[in-house]
C-alpha cells in the first residue's frame, strides 16, 4: 500500500530548491497542499511534528494566496477547507449503512456469559479485539476516490445530521486519503482533557458558558453553525471500524486487520488496540484499564469487545438495537477515601440549607475532588459523619462526588458528635423545619445567598435559559447592588454591565442581549423561573396547559388547582399560596412592566397521545429533548423523569442511558426520534 511519502511531490522537489516560478502553479500548489496534509496527519495522527510552526504558517498562507489568484486549482482535499464558513441549518441525511447502539456488560461474569453465548453456535473460543470506549460522539465519514465527502453525526442511528463542514475543521479527519479508496469509517469525535480545561477556564474569564464535561463541550462545538467556532476548539477523532466497498478490500478478513488498514489510510487509531485469544484476555483487559484510564488525555467510560472474525460477525448478525457480536464493559465508578476537613452550608433558591464536605483533596475518576454532597442533615446523622473522620467517596454517574460512608477508624468515637446549624450561615436569621420535609430553611426571606441561588436559577437552563449569566456574574451584580432580585435583571443596561471585572464590550453586549431574548421564553418557562415551592419543569408544564396565562394561573382557586392530574393537594396548596403573596404578587407584577407576560405555552393540537405517558432519554438527532416534551403535550401526552410499569413509550436518542436498560427489562415500547415523527403524521 502506498504511503504518503510514496505519494508526495516532496520526495522529488526538495524544498529548498523550489521556486513558484520554476514550475506551474498548479505544480505549487499541489506540492504545498501535500506538505500541510502530511504535517497535520504527523502532528495530529502520528503526534511526530514534522514542521515548525513558522514553517507550516509560511505554507499554509501562501497556499491561501495561491488559490484565491488561482481558483480553479482548489480541491475538496486543500487544508483550506479546515477553516471553516457559517451555515444556516443542518440537514438531517439517512444513514446508507445503520449505526447500531451496544448492550453493556458490568463485571467479568456478564462479560462471560456474552462471550459463552457468541461461541455457542462455533464449538470453539473466538478471538476478541479490545478497544477503549471514547467518550464522544459516534459520527459516520463518506470517502469517493479517497476524498472526505460526507460527514453525518450518528443520530439516531438510521437519520443523523450532515455537519461535514464542521468535521472538516478537524486535523485527525483527513480530508484525502493516501489510497484512492471508497469506504465508510466510524468514528469518535472528543475532546481532549487539556483543550477542555483551557476552554472553561476562557469562559470564565469572559463569562460564557461552561460545559460540564468534554463529551458536553465536544457536541456543543460540532454542532455549531459557524464551523470557524468549531475550528478552534481543538477537537480530535479515533476511528473505530470501517465498511470497505472496494472489490480489492474482499480480502480484509478480522476486525483488526480492517483497522490496521486504516491506520495506513491515514486514519486515527487508538493506540491502545489489543487483540486477545479468549475472554480471559479481554477481562485482563479490562482490569489495566479500569485505573490505567485516568493517566489518558482523553475520557474512556469502558472497554468495547468485538468478535475479531468478520464473517463471524455477520452470522451472528444484530439484534434490534445492538450487534451480537459486540459488547461494551463500562467501568464501575471509582471510590476512594479521604479526610473530612469541615462541612460548608449553603442556602437555596427555596431558602434550604444543604451541607457540603470539604475534603483532602483526591483523585478520583481522573479528576482531583476536594467537595461532595452530603444531601441534607439527616443523612449525616444516619451516617454518622463527624469533620475529622475518613469517609469514602465516589462519583455519582462519574459525575457528582458524594460521600458514601464513614471508614472505621479508632478515632471516630473521638470526635466530637455533628450539630446541625440552628442559623442561616448567610444572614444569621433563625433556621426553621417545614412539616412533612427533610431540611433546614432560612426564615429570612431577603437573605442575600437566597436571593442571589433564586436569580442563579432564574437564569438556568431549565428556566429561562439567560447564556452568559452564571453565579459568578450574578454574584457581582449582586455585591454592587445593581440586582437583587430576577426583575432588575431586565433592568441592566450595557453600561452596567462594563463595571464588572473582565467584562468587555462583546461580553457585555452578549449578555445583555440574552438577557432582552430571554423576555421572548413560553410561559411554561416563566412558571418554572418563579421557583414556587414543589414546581419544577413538568408540574409548570401541567399548570400552563390548563391556565394559559399568569392572570388565569394567579386567579386559580384551590379546588381548580387540586382537581388537575398530575397536582396533589400539597402542590395546589403551595401553588395557591404563592399567587395570595403580596411579595410575590408584586414581583410578577414588575415582571409584566418590564415586558415578560407571556401567554399561552402549548396549543394543543391532537388527541394522539391522550393517556400515554413518555420518558424521553439520550440525545435526538434533530431536536431538543424539551421539544420533543413539547409536541408530546400538544398532541394530548405526558412526560416523566422515570421509567415505570405505567410508562407508554421511551423515545431514545444517542447515548440513551440506565433509562434504555430498564425499558427494556419493564417490556416497555421504546421509539427513535423517526418513529415518533411518523406516530404524528399517522
Amino acid at each position: 500500500m502506498a504511503s504518503f511519502e510514496q505519494q508526495s511531490i516532496f520526495n522529488q522537489l526538495p524544498q529548498q530548491e523550489i521556486q513558484t516560478e520554476d514550475y506551474s502553479k498548479k505544480e505549487r500548489i499541489n506540492f504545498l497542499k501535500d506538505e500541510i496534509n502530511k504535517s497535520n496527519y504527523k502532528y495530529y495522527v502520528e503526534e511526530n511534528p514534522y514542521l515548525s510552526d513558522f514553517e507550516y504558517d509560511s505554507m499554509f498562507a501562501e497556499l491561501k494566496e495561491l488559490e484565491e489568484k488561482y481558483p480553479q486549482y482548489k480541491t475538496p482535499d486543500s487544508p483550506t477547507q479546515r477553516v471553516g464558513s457559517v451555515s444556516e441549518k443542518f440537514f438531517s441525511h439517512k444513514h446508507k449503512y445503520r449505526l447500531y447502539s451496544l448492550d453493556n456488560t458490568y463485571n467479568a461474569e456478564e462479560l462471560t456469559a456474552w462471550y459463552e453465548r457468541v461461541c455457542k453456535e462455533y464449538g470453539k473460543e473466538l478471538e476478541l479485539v479490545c478497544e477503549l470506549k471514547i467518550d464522544g460522539l459516534a459520527i459516520a465519514l463518506t470517502y469517493e476516490k479517497g476524498l472526505f465527502t460526507l460527514g453525518v453525526t450518528r443520530g439516531d442511528g438510521i437519520t443523523g445530521e450532515n455537519i461535514t463542514q464542521n468535521l472538516k475543521t478537524i486535523k485527525a479527519v483527513p480530508l484525502k486519503l493516501f489510497e484512492d479508496k471508497n469506504l465508510e469509517v466510524r468514528g469518535e469525535i472528543y475532546m481532549p482533557k487539556s483543550s477542555f480545561e483551557k476552554l472553561n477556564e476562557e469562559a470564565l474569564k469572559t463569562g460564557e458558558k461552561v460545559f460540564a464535561n468534554p463529551r458536553n463541550a465536544a457536541s456543543g462545538s460540532l454542532r455549531q453553525l459557524d464551523s470557524t467556532i468549531t475550528a478552534k476548539r481543538d477537537l480530535s477523532m479515533f476511528t473505530y471500524t470501517g465498511i470497505f466497498e472496494d472489490e480489492s478490500d474482499k480480502d480484509i478478513k478480522t476486525h483488526y486487520e480492517g483497522m490496521q488498514y486504516l491506520k495506513k489510510l491515514g486514519f486515527k487509531v487508538n493506540p491502545n488496540i489489543r487483540l486477545v485469544k479468549n475472554i480471559q484476555g479481554a477481562i485482563d483487559y479490562c482490569k489495566e484499564w479500569e485505573t490505567k484510564r485516568f493517566e489518558l488525555g482523553y475520557a474512556t467510560d469502558g472497554v468495547v469487545i468485538k468478535v475479531n472474525d468478520i464473517a463471524i460477525q455477520k452470522d451472528l448478525g444484530y439484534t434490534a438495537r445492538a450487534p451480537k457480536w459486540a459488547t461494551a464493559f463500562k467501568f464501575p465508578p471509582e471510590e476512594v477515601s479521604t479526610k473530612l476537613l469541615d462541612i460548608e452550608l449553603n442556602t437555596g433558591k427555596t431558602g434550604i440549607v444543604t451541607p457540603v464536605a470539604v475534603l483532602e483533596p483526591v483523585l478520583l475518576a481522573g479528576s482531583t475532588v476536594s467537595r461532595a454532597s452530603l444531601h441534607n442533615f439527616d443523612e449525616i446523622k444516619r451516617l454518622d459523619i463527624r469533620i475529622g473522620d475518613t469517609v469514602l467517596i465516589k462519583k455519582a454517574a462519574e459525575i457528582i462526588p458524594k460521600v458514601i460512608k464513614v471508614m472505621d477508624s479508632d478515632i471516630h468515637n473521638s470526635l466530637p458528635i455533628y450539630q446541625a446549624p440552628k442559623v442561616c450561615p448567610a444572614c444569621g436569621e433563625p433556621l426553621v423545619e417545614r412539616e412533612g420535609e427533610v431540611g433546614l430553611y432560612c426564615s429570612n426571606k431577603n437573605c442575600s445567598q437566597l436571593m442571589c441561588a433564586k436569580i442563579e436559577y432564574w437564569a438556568s437552563k431549565e428556566a429561562m435559559d439567560i447564556e452568559y449569566v452564571g453565579p459568578s456574574l450574578i454574584q457581582q451584580l449582586y455585591e454592587r447592588k445593581l440586582i437583587s432580585n430576577p426583575p432588575d435583571l431586565y433592568r441592566l443596561t450595557i453600561d452596567d454591565l462594563m463595571t464588572l471585572e473582565n467584562i468587555k464590550d462583546k461580553s457585555a453586549s452578549n449578555i445583555y442581549n440574552s438577557i432582552q431574548e430571554s423576555k421572548t421564553r413560553p410561559l411554561n418557562r416563566l412558571v418554572t423561573a418563579l421557583g414556587i415551592r414543589h414546581v419544577g419543569k413538568e408540574t409548570a408544564d401541567i399548570l400552563t396547559g390548563e391556565f394559559p396565562s399568569l392572570d388565569m394561573l394567579e386567579n386559580a382557586s384551590l379546588e381548580q388547582l387540586s382537581n388537575l392530574e398530575g397536582i396533589g393537594e400539597i402542590i395546589a396548596k403551595s401553588i395557591h399560596n404563592y399567587f395570595k403573596d403580596e411579595n410575590n404578587l408584586k414581583l410578577i407584577n414588575e415582571l409584566k412592566e418590564l415586558g415578560l407576560n407571556p401567554q399561552g405555552a402549548i396549543s394543543k393540537k391532537s388527541n394522539i397521545f391522550e393517556g400515554k405517558t413518555f420518558v424521553l432519554t439520550g440525545t435526538l438527532p434533530n431536536m431538543t429533548r424539551d421539544e420533543a416534551s413539547e409536541i408530546i403535550k400538544s398532541h394530548g401526552g405526558k412526560t416523566s423523569s422515570s421509567v415505570s410499569k405505567n410508562t407508554s413509550y421511551v423515545l431514545a436518542g444517542e447515548n440513551a442511558g440506565s433509562k434504555l436498560d430498564k425499558a427494556q427489562n419493564l417490556g416497555v415500547i421504546i421509539l427513535t426520534e423517526n418513529d415518533f415523527l411518523e406516530m404524528i403524521k399517522e
